[in-house]
């Protein structure tokens, strides 16, 4: 079930700090992609929260495999 398909009371948010440890990047790479758009999030006051499921598509559909001939 996809994160905008959920009730918000059973979504999981996460901070921007911990996106980046999820993912091995910095703070600032996570702050692009949400600017850009292609990390989905919701700003509360200053700072913004992403959704843990949104993460978790992100780097699946980012994902590259190793074709095989």
């Amino acid at each position: 079930m996809a994160a905008a398909d959920r009730p918000l009371n059973e979504v999981q948010f996460l901070t921007v700090a911990e996106v980046a440890s999820v993912m091995r990047v910095s703070k600032m790479t996570v702050y692009r992609l949400v600017h850009r758009g292609h990390l989905p999030a919701i700003r509360v006051g200053r700072s913004f929260r992403v959704p843990e499921q949104a993460v978790h598509e992100y780097l699946r559909d980012s994902y590259v495999g190793v074709e095989t001939a």
